[in-house]
């Protein structure tokens, strides 16, 4: 399938991503101007009320700087993937918030984990690895710039570099994106070609014009008419009556 068919620009690449950061600053502007405690929602793990966080929590966080954060990424990657991989947005969002959350439901630490990073270590993960996977350029491109900005994350999947994160959540997210990249399909991306020498089978001995040249690469004398003549009508076909072109030379002084 090309490409032209599959990365069109469309108003859903906004409308998601700001769609989930409406819903996660309504949400803390609740919580915090309302005094509702619905922080106390998140994953608590190993429990059976603490499940419910498996889906709260994405849209909880702890303060100011925590929702700030994890709203930029959030926004940017969630873009990136509605345009690049329109089919698949809606499971990759929903079943990343559902396979990160159990994962950080069975082994994280007693305590309550809030915050929508292990959905963006989902994103960043899916994006890398699926880029990686199709071998298409576009998506590769893609893949090193998620790397190249959001790389140094891949140490916060680690227990101990800051004991007030929830490591366990980001692991889960990477995981899950990376089991995703490999399940989830993506059509086989061909390139447009503009021009017949950009098809993977073109053959230079079959060309007019590059039939010009010798073995050194040195371009040779012009063909006659008649040889032309006979190009056109080898990749035209007999059918097509050949053109003919008459060139009249004036002096300058004419």
């Amino acid at each position: 399938m090309k490409d032209a068919q599959i990365f069109k620009y469309s108003p859903s690449v906004w409308l998601v991503p700001t769609f989930l950061l409406l819903t996660i600053w309504s949400a803390f502007l609740i919580n915090l101007y309302g005094h509702y405690h619905g922080n106390d929602h998140g994953i608590v793990p190993r429990t059976l009320s603490g499940l419910q966080g498996v889906v709260l929590s994405p849209f909880l966080h702890a303060d100011w700087q925590h929702l700030t954060n994890n709203s930029v990424p959030l926004f940017v990657l969630t873009m990136a993937l509605v345009y690049f991989y329109r089919e698949l947005s809606l499971k990759v969002l929903v079943y990343g918030v559902l396979l990160s959350g159990l994962f950080t439901w069975a082994v994280g630490r007693s305590s309550v984990h809030i915050g929508a990073s292990g959905l963006i270590y989902v994103l960043v993960s899916f994006i890398f690895f699926k880029g990686l996977r199709t071998g298409y350029y576009r998506l590769m491109a893609l893949s090193f710039a998620v790397v190249i900005v959001y790389g140094g994350m891949v140490w916060y999947v680690f227990p101990e570099v800051d004991p007030k994160i929830s490591w366990e959540g980001h692991l889960g997210g990477f995981l899950s994106g990376m089991v995703f990249a490999f399940v989830f399909k993506t059509p086989d991306y061909v390139s447009e070609y503009r021009y017949d020498w950009e098809r993977p089978d073109f053959d230079p001995e079959l060309d007019p014009f590059m039939r010009r040249f010798d073995e050194n690469g040195q371009f040779v004398n012009p063909p006659k008419p008649e040889e032309i003549m006979v190009d056109y009508e080898e990749e035209l076909g007999s059918h097509f009556f050949p053109i003919q072109i008459n060139y009249i030379y004036k002096n300058a002084e004419e």
